[in-house]
């Protein structure tokens, strides 16, 4: 049985200083250098090492061990950056060592045990020629050194016709992170929006079906593209081969910057595809979303 498009997982396999294995997916990597020599700023936050210079603009230094708990490297010049690129974002995580890069799928790829705890800074474990890789929630690493800025409360943004055209328009969203699952649930609250959240595709389709059923359709998914055991794509695939959910709106919200994703997005289904996070943004590709099932221009 082939796979389906989208289940295919790359993931780059890194060691901190403690020996802990991880596994960071591999579109988030830019690529991996030496530690560069870091400028140390007054009242930093604890986990940043310092700011780096690649290729003539800064870039902020993580210290990855000790954003997850773990201690980090007495040595800067022991270990290595990985420059990763994401939600809007450009920063280097300092770790021991890079391994490799291996192909799994996303199905190998099962959520957290449970009792992992809100610490626990993995968002899936999968197990790779026998050992144990945790795949690293990179999203709550950056939320939890560098909130979302408050921006104004979107709500405020619209005028009168826009706010009923989405008041209690029934929408559910799924992200298996608990940070990228909040700060969407909020702005979609303040929109007026009827919302329902999962943590997983799975419980996602479920949820799909049975609120059909009873007559309740969800008009509008809002899905991350990464996620255990069924990703965003193969999500999208499922919804458009089952006839009482395939006219689902699908707008996919990724930490994923890249014309490939949009390209990929549009192939399996999906209806939009927008990188995380700004709430003005989503606002907007709300609003188009639901003028488009209104028949507005």
């Amino acid at each position: 049985m082939s796979l389906v498009t989208g289940d295919a997982l790359s993931l780059l396999l890194f060691r901190l200083h403690s020996g802990r294995l991880l596994g960071i997916n591999l579109l988030k990597v830019n690529e991996i250098i030496p530690c560069p020599a870091l400028t140390k700023l007054p009242n930093r936050h604890p986990n940043v090492r310092g700011i780096a210079t690649l290729r003539g603009a800064a870039m902020t230094v993580i210290d990855l061990a000790r954003a997850i708990g773990e201690r980090g490297a007495a040595d800067e010049d022991d270990g290595c950056l990985i420059v990763t690129e994401l939600s809007r974002s450009r920063q280097g995580l300092h770790v021991k060592s890079v391994e490799r890069i291996v192909q799994c799928s996303t199905r190998d790829v099962r959520p957290p045990p449970a009792g992992s705890g809100a610490r626990a800074f993995i968002t899936g474990v999968t197990q790779i020629d026998g050992a144990i890789v945790q795949v690293l929630d990179i999203e709550k690493v950056l939320h939890d050194i560098a909130p979302a800025l408050e921006e104004a409360p979107v709500g405020q943004l619209l005028d009168g016709q826009d706010a009923r055209l989405l008041q209690g328009r029934r929408v559910l969203l799924v992200d298996d992170s608990q940070v990228a699952l909040q700060q969407t649930l909020n702005v979609l609250r303040q929109l007026g929006l009827d919302c329902t959240a999962v943590r997983s595709a799975q419980a996602a389709l479920q949820q799909l079906h049975e609120y059909h059923q009873a007559g309740m359709p969800f008009e509008l998914l809002v899905s991350d593209i990464e996620m255990p055991e069924l990703d965003g794509y193969s999500l999208v695939q499922e919804i458009r081969r089952s006839p009482d959910i395939a006219d689902t709106y699908v707008l996919l919200h990724t930490s994923l910057d890249s014309t490939m994703n949009t390209e990929k997005a549009r192939s399996v289904g999906a209806n939009a595809v927008l990188t995380k996070f700004s709430s003005v943004d989503l606002s907007q590709a709300l609003l188009d979303a639901f003028r488009q099932m209104s028949g507005q221009h």
